[in-house]
């Protein structure tokens, strides 16, 4: 099922103009999606293949969450030694594709190994698989989760922040900046101490989860079971995708990384193999595009 959504469009500087001459060579190139808008497309298939089909140097920014491997509704378990060679797989299709000053945006939680480990983290696993440079790691911490009784009750996951070029790349430091700063009128010698629009935001995020319940469901959730918070997708693509770029989600799930996207100036090419997500997906954006005037 194919479908046109319309967004309201931005003013027609040579970046917009730019990027959405690459959005629409890259829709070209994959062929009809399961929906769009002027600033973003759904593709319904195995990110594996669909990967193949995405233009050299076209992607600003690829920020995903794939499965975890513990037993969701949308993933098969695989053998630890599995799941990292599919990683590996889907990981080395990526610098092709991206520009050379882009970034690549991994976010992965924890996994128990049996006999060996409760909770380890995937970042172990995988990072040295990313044919990337890895710029750092960046530790989520959320307030609500699992509580443990016999062990340490676990509130965050991990991003690793991967550069295509490790001498250029983008990183909006002002865009991103934490305005809470605890002494904003501290001066050294005659000067501010702190930037006067906010702190480095450093590589701890506080930033709340997706909550689920019949009274303490977020306003922003969906049916998906393991939904991105806006607030983070915010916090990358501001911070590693210039304006008008392209953001690349090979797992889209239920659209968050778009609904951003629709949301910063940015467009969103998502990949996603189950019908129900897309349309989860495609509805979500369809309401954003309808508030859209309001938004820009």
């Amino acid at each position: 099922m194919n479908e046109v959504l319309e967004l309201r469009s931005f003013g027609a500087n040579s970046s917009d103009i730019e990027g959405q001459s690459r959005f629409e060579k890259v829709i070209s190139a994959l062929g009809a999606p399961y929906a769009r808008g002027d600033r973003f497309a759904i593709y319904r298939g195995d990110c594996l293949e669909l990967l193949d089909g995405v233009p050299d140097a076209s992607v600003n920014l690829s920020f995903t969450s794939p499965p975890y491997n513990i037993g969701k509704e949308y993933e098969k378990i695989l053998s630890l030694e599995e799941y990292v060679e599919w990683s590996t797989q889907w990981f080395n299709k990526l610098p092709r594709l991206t520009v050379n000053n882009g970034s690549f945006v991994l976010n992965v939680g924890y996994i128990p190994s049996p006999g060996k480990a409760k909770a380890l983290p995937l970042t172990y696993l995988l990072w040295d698989k990313v044919p990337f440079f890895l710029v750092q790691e960046i530790v989520w911490n959320y307030g609500a989760g699992v509580a443990g009784r016999h062990f340490l009750s676990p509130r965050n996951e991990k991003l690793l922040w991967f550069v295509k070029n490790s001498e250029d790349y983008v990183f909006n430091l002002d865009d991103i900046r934490d305005p809470d700063v605890a002494y904003p009128n501290q001066k050294k010698n005659g000067k501010l101490r702190c930037n006067s629009i906010g702190k480095n935001p450093s590589d701890v995020w506080q930033i709340a989860k997706v909550t689920s319940g019949k009274n303490r469901a977020s306003s922003e959730r969906t049916p998906h079971p393991a939904q991105f918070p806006r607030d983070l997708c915010e916090r990358v693509l501001k911070g590693f995708s210039p304006i008008n770029g392209i953001v690349l989600d090979p797992f889209g799930g239920s659209g968050s990384t778009a609904d951003t996207a629709l949301r910063t100036g940015l467009y969103a090419i998502l990949f996603e193999l189950r019908a129900d997500y897309c349309e989860i997906a495609k509805e979500r954006l369809q309401n954003t595009v309808l508030e859209s005037a309001s938004l820009f």
